[in-house]
């Protein structure tokens, strides 16, 4: 009897654990049967691409002449005649102006017979002072009168020296009458025409200016925090500037930084910068507005993904990385720096890898993801990878 109800109290127990078994499996496979049908996740994706990236700080800057001179007149006087026109590009040494150059001529003329007058009477006092000096030597005549003769000798070489110095400044008066252009460039507007007085450096009286276009240069600021790159790169010979102007279709990459500002600007914290263009086309102009970019140095083989696929995470940046299985990874990365629309990661993503650069609010770790097509970045199927 007791063997009996042993063996059934085992048959039971059979039972019961195969059941369990049964039930078991079949929430397992309901289970997988659920997920299978959950649709994935539409997502943009990009593949993180390995590049040599230029470091480079973006600033607007302005173009400015290397040499800007404004033409006024040395000496008083009526213009004659002027000799260039609006926008003409002219030497050094080109005649701009002509004055009337006969108050100069009579000057001279003047001048000229002062020291004509003035070398007559030292010639005089020279020939007495060597009769005096024969009687002197002879004890002929006193000290005191000998000594006469001799000062008015020297008085009349002085006054020789004097009048030859006003001959010559009257020389460098008549040659102000031509008004001739003090560097190479392209003239502005005329300020005054034919029969218009003009005053020796008087600043309502300017002709015109002109401007050194090439070479040409162009100011700009950049942050305080970007000097030592752009300074080590400036002794290194490294440093180049390109400037640009889409709405103008200029762009210039042969720029070279020649000047750095002594101070740094405490109200903005920024300093000005200064490069050079040869500019032999013209292509940049004085007053224009242009997109300047300083290279400082290239990082070669960063890992580049675009900036909409980094998250920002409670303690780090973050980027949702698609697996072979269409699943999602969420790794922390470290962000080097951004450019653009690019962020250049210095670990967490290989080059080559799938990331996900639009559609991050719906996702989890492990959540399967399809890459729908269209949109900005690179595009990439994770079956591809």
């Amino acid at each position: 009897m007791n063997t009996f109800m042993q063996t059934g109290k085992m048959r039971s127990l059979l039972f019961l654990i195969a059941g369990a078994v049964v039930g078991a499996m079949s929430a397992c496979n309901r289970a997988d049967s659920v997920a299978a049908t959950v649709p994935a996740i539409p997502v943009q994706t990009a593949v993180a691409q390995v590049q040599d990236i230029p470091r480079q700080v973006e600033s607007i800057g302005t173009v400015q002449a290397v040499r800007t001179v404004t033409v006024k007149s040395q000496v008083d006087g009526v213009i004659a005649e002027i000799k260039f026109n609006e926008g003409d590009e002219v030497k050094a040494g080109d005649l701009l102006v002509a004055l009337d150059r006969r108050p100069f001529e009579n000057s001279l003329r003047s001048a000229r017979a002062d020291l004509a007058n003035a070398n007559a009477m030292a010639d005089q006092a020279q020939a007495d002072l060597d009769r005096y000096q024969r009687l002197d030597q002879q004890s002929a005549i006193s000290k005191e009168e000998y000594v006469q003769y001799v000062t008015k000798n020297e008085t009349a070489k002085a006054q020789v020296q004097s009048r030859a110095a006003a001959v010559a400044n009257a020389e460098l008066q008549l040659s102000y009458a031509e008004i001739r252009a003090p560097i190479a460039g392209r003239t502005g507007q005329r300020l005054l025409h034919e029969g218009a007085v003009v005053k020796a450096n008087d600043n309502s009286f300017a002709i015109v200016t002109i401007n050194q276009l090439a070479p040409i240069a162009v100011a700009y600021s950049v942050p305080e925090g970007s000097l030592p790159d752009i300074r080590a790169a400036m002794h290194a010979g490294e440093a180049t500037i390109t400037a640009t102007d889409p709405l103008a279709g200029v762009s210039r990459t042969d720029g070279h930084l020649q000047f750095v500002d002594n101070a740094i600007d405490p109200t903005t914290g920024t300093i000005v910068l200064k490069a050079v263009f040869p500019n032999a086309d013209h292509a940049l102009w004085p007053g224009q507005f242009v997109r300047v970019l300083t290279v400082t140095g290239i990082d070669h083989n960063a890992v580049v993904v675009p900036s909409s696929a980094v998250q920002t995470g409670q303690d780090t940046a973050q980027v949702f990385v698609v697996k072979a299985d269409h699943t999602v990874d969420l790794r922390p990365v470290q962000v080097a720096r951004v450019v653009n629309d690019q962020s250049l990661l210095s670990s967490g993503v290989r080059g080559g890898e799938t990331v996900v650069s639009d559609g991050q609010l719906r996702l989890v770790p492990g959540a399967r993801v399809e890459s729908a097509r269209g949109g900005g970045g690179t595009n990439s199927s994770p079956a591809a990878n």
